[in-house]
C-alpha cells in the first residue's frame, strides 16, 4: 500500500505546484477569472470535461450502475447531453459577450434590471455545488488513509482552496488538465477493463444478474426526465460552466471543444455504469450503492494501479470543487458585494486580483464549514440544481431566444420559480420531483405574462446586446451595462 500512498501524495503535491505556477500567470482580472480567454481546443476540452465530471459523476455514477445496471448511466448521460446542447447552440454567443458572470449577461440583455437577485440565486447554487464536492473528500480519504471525516474534508478542501487562491482560473485550468488525464487513464483505461475481467466478462455478468440490469430504461422514464430537467438544463446556465466557456480563445473553440467534451461525458457515463454493474456481481451485498466504487478499487486492483485510480476519483472531486469555488467567489464579489457597495467594478488591476483572491478564501472557508455540518450529498446537490434551474433557466434562455422578454419579466420569473421550488421542497421533500416541475412552470408563466404586460426592453439596450452578440466588445476589463438595482 506504500506505493499507492506515494502516488496519492505526489498527485496532491503536484496540484499545489500547479497552483504556484498558475499564480505567476494570473496578472490581470481576465487572467485570474477566465484564464485570459486564451484556451485552445485541447486544453478547453479537457478542462470542460474535468469540471462537469465530478465526484457525483464518478462515485455516484458507479453507484447508480451498481443499483440499476446499465441504465444507471442516465444521470451522467444527461450531463453530457446538456454540455453538447450548450456547446452546439449557445456557447459561441456566450463566448462573444466577453462578460465574467451569468448575472452580467442578464444585466446586459435586460438593461441592468436583474440586479442582486440573480446573483444570490447563482451564488447559492455554486456554493452548494462546492459543498457537495467537498463532502466527497471524506469517502475518498477514508479509503486511502483511513482519516476521520472532518479531517478528510479539511485536508481536501484546504488543498483546493490553496491552489485556487494562488492562481485563480489559470491554476484551476492547469490542475484540471492533469485531472482529466488522470481520470481518463484511471477510470476508462484501467478500472473499466479490470472490473469487467474480474466479474468474468459480459457473458458472466449477464448470467449472474437480472435482465433489467441490461435494460436501457430500467431506472424509469420519469427519473430520466427529471435528470434532463435538472442536469441537462443545469449545464446550459451554471456559472461554473459558463466561466469555462469564457476561457475559450474563440467562439469556434467553445463550440468544437465543448462538443468533444460532451462526447467524452457520454463515454464516461457508460463506463461508470458498466463498472457499477461489475461491482454488483463481485460484491452483491454492499450496504450502500455509493460504496461500490471504493470497494472495487480497494479489493480488485493491484498495488500502484489502485493508487492511480484513487487519484482519478480525487481528481474528479477536485475539478468540480475548484470550478464551483471560483464561480462562487466570482459571483459573490462581482455580482453581489460590488453591487451592494455600489462601487465601480474596475478600481485597479492589482486590487481586483487581491479582492477576488480574498473572496476565494472566504468562500472556501465557508464551503469547508458547511461540508462538515452537512452529510447528505444527494440532497445538497438537488437543492443546488433545483434553485438554479427553477430560478434562472427561463430568464437566461428567454434572454437569448426571445426579443420580447423584459427585465421586469425576468425578475418575476426568478422570484416565482425560486419561491415555488423552495416552498415545494419544504412541503414535498428535497428529493421530490414536484419542486422542479412546478418551479419551471411558474417561472415560465411569470416570464411570459409579465414581459407581455410591461414595456418592451429599450431599443438602445437591445442594440448594445446585439452588438456584443456579434462579437464587437469593449476593451478587456470594461464592465457591461451597469446594474440599476
Amino acid at each position: 500500500m506504500a506505493v499507492d500512498y506515494a502516488v496519492i501524495v505526489v498527485y496532491l503535491a503536484g496540484m499545489l505546484a500547479m497552483g504556484w505556477w498558475g499564480m505567476r500567470r494570473a496578472r490581470s482580472k481576465s487572467e485570474f477569472l477566465v484564464a485570459g480567454r486564451r484556451l485552445g481546443p485541447p486544453m478547453y476540452s479537457g478542462t470542460m470535461a474535468a469540471i462537469v465530471l465530478g465526484g457525483a459523476s464518478t462515485i455516484g455514477g458507479v453507484g447508480l450502475g451498481y443499483q440499476h445496471g446499465l441504465s444507471g448511466a442516465w444521470m451522467v448521460i444527461t450531463i453530457g447531453l446538456g454540455l453538447l446542447a450548450l456547446s452546439i447552440f449557445f456557447s459561441a454567443r456566450i463566448a462573444r459577450l466577453k462578460v465574467y458572470t451569468v448575472s452580467e449577461m442578464l444585466d446586459l440583455r435586460y438593461g441592468g434590471s436583474s440586479g442582486v437577485i440573480s446573483g444570490i440565486v447563482m451564488w447559492a447554487y455554486t456554493l452548494m455545488l462546492a459543498v457537495t464536492s467537498t463532502i466527497a473528500y471524506a469517502t475518498i480519504f477514508d479509503v486511502i488513509f483511513g482519516l476521520d471525516r472532518v479531517v478528510a474534508i479539511i485536508l481536501g478542501g484546504a488543498i483546493v482552496v490553496a491552489y485556487s487562491t494562488l492562481g485563480g482560473m489559470w491554476s484551476i485550468t492547469l490542475t484540471d488538465m492533469v485531472q482529466f488525464v488522470v481520470k481518463t487513464i484511471g477510470v476508462l483505461l484501467l478500472l473499466l477493463p479490470i472490473a469487467v475481467v474480474k466479474a468474468g466478462g459480459f457473458s458472466a455478468m449477464a448470467a449472474e444478474l437480472p435482465d433489467d440490469y441490461f435494460s436501457p430504461m430500467s431506472i424509469g422514464a420519469q427519473t430520466v426526465f427529471t435528470y434532463v430537467l435538472i442536469y441537462s438544463f443545469g449545464m446550459l446556465i451554471g456559472q461554473d460552466i459558463w466561466q469555462r466557456v469564457f476561457t475559450a480563445r474563440s467562439d469556434r473553440v467553445a463550440k468544437l471543444g465543448g462538443t468533444a467534451a460532451g462526447v467524452y461525458c457520454l463515454a464516461y457515463a457508460v463506463a461508470g455504469a458498466v463498472i457499477g454493474t461489475a461491482a454488483k456481481v463481485l460484491y452483491p451485498q454492499l450496504a450502500s450503492p455509493d460504496d461500490a466504487f471504493a470497494t472495487i478499487v480497494k479489493d480488485a486492483l493491484p498495488i500502484g494501479v489502485k493508487g492511480l485510480v484513487l487519484a482519478a476519483a480525487l481528481s474528479a472531486v477536485m475539478s468540480t470543487s475548484s470550478g464551483a469555488l471560483i464561480a462562487c467567489a466570482t459571483v459573490a464579489n462581482n455580482d453581489i458585494w460590488s453591487r451592494i457597495r455600489g462601487r465601480a467594478k474596475t478600481p485597479t488591476t492589482h486590487d481586483e486580483i487581491k479582492g477576488n483572491r480574498l473572496f476565494i478564501l472566504i468562500m472556501g472557508a465557508a464551503v469547508i464549514v458547511i461540508a462538515i455540518v452537512l452529510n447528505n450529498v444527494v440532497e445538497a446537490l438537488t437543492v443546488a440544481y433545483n434553485l438554479l434551474v427553477g430560478g434562472l433557466l427561463v430568464p437566461i434562455l428567454g434572454g437569448l431566444l426571445w426579443k420580447r422578454g423584459t427585465g421586469t419579466g425576468a425578475l418575476a420569473s426568478v422570484g416565482a420559480g425560486g419561491t415555488t421550488v423552495i416552498v415545494l421542497m419544504a412541503w414535498q421533500g428535497i428529493l421530490a420531483n414536484e419542486p422542479i416541475y412546478y418551479g419551471l412552470l411558474a417561472s415560465l408563466a411569470a416570464y411570459i405574462i409579465v414581459s407581455l404586460a410591461t414595456k418592451p426592453t429599450d431599443e438602445a439596450i437591445l442594440a448594445t446586446w446585439r452588438t456584443r452578440l456579434a462579437g464587437e466588445t469593449p476593451a478587456e476589463g470594461e464592465a457591461p451595462t451597469p446594474a440599476t438595482t
